[in-house]
């Protein structure tokens, strides 16, 4: 049974729905979906058309607002908003590494985890669209990795869409994994000597704190271990809008001085730890390279690592010694997440037999994008660090009728940032097309 309550201006209910672990098999093993429906309060749901709302991540549940906050306030205004934790996050059948053994050996676990990209997320939706809006069709919101899912959507039911909003998340349709990184080392490089131009101190800085932890890699709260390619990895700040301002004063406190000597401070570790662990999405350094394989016979095989390697700069043991300034990754996945990490540990071998994998589908479908009816606008953000803006402007050229809305004023993170402000030029620009 749905339970209400309520939030400051709002009144929201729990969903909770079975669906098929594998759509190919509907009589097969099934999963719980969680989702939660956002009404403004004093407004009758009933006379409301649905926008559903995807995460980004992938691995990530559909984010705990509290009233009105971001996009929301917009969206209220004429929607019945569903926020739907995909397969696997949050409240949805959550994967992670206490529940992940309960499939079995590594290989089943892989085996399980094959059902986890946008694919099988479209599929539920349109499982559970018609006990909702009684077979109506709905608006979707999509962010970052959302925006996969809803050109997913678009490729393969276009017809459970009145219109397809998305932010930061147009994919290349083609692109392999290795394409993704051999674009994306490019623009993590632009944010770092952007970062260092800005911080010019944080060069010294942060050259010294991966000089000590190539010594000696250090012992995090919970027992992550830090090492120098961890560090690294706190780049994955320089894509959010004021990213580039946390990672500087992550830094400026880094260090203390002890009766030992200089040390890495406790507030610093925990800082570091917060921002690197996967205790709470798992799921995205799990599948991370898989949202990107279409090719059956082409494993991803570790791509950022693979590709990494032809980007020298990015080599820390090269930049600490000669005077370069030492470069932070992005949002990028290493084989070495599996054993620095608690929470990933358990799950090194299943992740190795997901990098070997092949039998990956192709996920969207260029001669119906080609031909598509569904109104749809996209913010597309100019050097976007987490997804091209090249792919993403020739995505936006092969899909029949979609408007873009190409800015420099926000990062990835902008329907978080100005939510209000994004959706409402997105849905503007669908209605123009429409």
């Amino acid at each position: 049974m749905a339970h209400s309550y309520r939030q400051p201006g709002t009144v929201l209910t729990d969903h909770r729905f079975s669906v098929p672990l594998d759509h190919a098999c509907p009589d097969g093993e099934r999963i719980e979906l969680y989702a939660r429906e956002v009404v403004a309060a004093g407004k009758d749901p009933e006379t409301l058309p649905w926008l559903l709302y995807l995460e980004g991540g992938p691995g990530f549940g559909a984010r705990r607002f509290i009233g009105r906050q971001a996009w929301l306030e917009r969206a209220l205004t004429e929607y019945r908003v569903l926020l739907l934790d995909q397969r696997g996050t949050g409240r949805s059948t959550p994967v992670n590494r206490q529940t992940l053994p309960l499939r079995g050996t590594p290989d089943r676990q892989a085996e399980y985890l094959g059902h986890f990209r946008a694919d099988s997320i479209v599929r539920d939706a349109e499982t559970i669209r018609p006990g909702l809006t009684g077979g109506a069709p709905w608006t979707v919101l999509g962010q970052s990795f959302g925006g996969f899912c809803a050109t997913r959507y678009l490729s393969t039911a276009p017809e459970g869409l009145t219109a397809a909003l998305i932010t930061g998340g147009l994919p290349s349709l083609t692109a392999t994994a290795d394409e993704v990184y051999e674009a994306a080392y490019p623009r993590i490089e632009r944010k770092n000597l952007a970062h260092y131009a800005r911080y010019p101190m944080d060069v010294e800085r942060a050259r010294r704190i991966a000089a000590h932890l190539a010594d000696a890699p250090a012992e995090l709260p919970g027992g992550h271990r830090l090492t120098v390619g961890g560090f690294q990895s706190l780049g994955i700040l320089l894509g959010g809008g004021d990213g580039s301002h946390q990672l500087h004063y992550l830094l400026e406190d880094a260090f203390v001085t002890t009766p030992a000597g200089p040390a890495l401070s406790d507030a610093f570790l925990e800082s570091a730890r917060a921002l690197l662990s996967f205790a709470g999405h798992p799921l995205y350094a799990l599948v991370h390279e898989a949202i990107y394989a279409q090719d059956p016979a082409t494993p991803t095989a570790w791509a950022a690592e693979r590709v990494r390697a032809g980007h020298p700069r990015f080599d820390a043991d090269k930049a600490l010694a000669g005077d370069e300034p030492l470069l932070f990754t992005g949002e990028t996945i290493h084989p070495w997440h599996f054993t620095t990490d608690p929470a990933l540990a358990p799950l090194r071998e299943t992740a190795e037999l997901l990098a070997a994998r092949t039998g990956w589908q192709p996920l969207y479908d260029p001669a119906r994008l080609a031909a598509n009816e569904v109104p749809v606008a996209a913010a597309v953000y100019h050097d976007d660090m987490y997804v091209d803006t090249a792919h993403s402007l020739e995505t936006a050229r092969s899909i029949r009728g979609l408007r873009t809305w190409v800015t420099d004023e926000f990062e990835h993170d902008g329907v978080r940032a100005s939510g209000p402000r994004v959706l409402d030029r997105l849905l503007s620009l669908a209605r123009d097309e429409a």
